[in-house]
């Protein structure tokens, strides 16, 4: 499902202030921000936030978010000729709007989201609350969250 380690993430967490919201960002439910789910790759240009990573070949493209850089071989974002920017991956230190983060046990996922399945691959995956036309998945290791992203349902770049 999650391919490299792939990153990225926004909006308050609830009973944050604006200035939180400058140093805890929190990915979802639309995206990281500025940059939101389903935008074409110049209108995510134009918000200044990403850097082109991965050329798309007619493909998808490879993308990260300015402020969190990804290692060499993998991306944060990946933007879709199809359906605009597909999926954006968390880094370190970001939280879903309810909280979860790289490090949160799958107690804390299935806390924060009661129904919650695991698909094939071993991926934790649930409806974005507050937006249906996306996803969360959430990889685990050892009972703890080691990646996790939020992507269009109808994305086209991956499995």
């Amino acid at each position: 499902m999650i391919g490299a380690s792939l990153l990225a993430g926004s909006l308050l967490v609830s009973g944050a202030t604006a200035a939180d919201a400058q140093t805890k960002p929190a990915l979802g439910p639309y995206g990281y921000g500025a940059v939101k789910l389903g935008m074409t790759v110049k209108q995510a240009k134009t918000t200044g936030d990403v850097v082109k990573k991965m050329p798309g070949n007619g493909g998808c493209s490879g993308w990260d978010l300015k402020k969190f850089p990804t290692p060499k071989d993998s991306v944060g974002i990946y933007i879709s000729p199809n359906v605009g920017l597909a999926a954006i991956f968390a880094a370190k230190g970001m939280t879903t709007p309810e909280g979860i983060k790289i490090g949160s046990t799958v107690k804390q996922v299935k806390a924060a989201y009661p129904h919650i399945k695991k698909d094939v691959h071993g991926f934790y995956v649930i409806t974005v609350p507050r937006n249906k036309q996306a996803y969360y998945t959430f990889g685990v290791t050892h009972g703890k969250v080691t990646q996790y992203g939020i992507a269009l349902n109808k994305q086209d770049c991956f499995n």
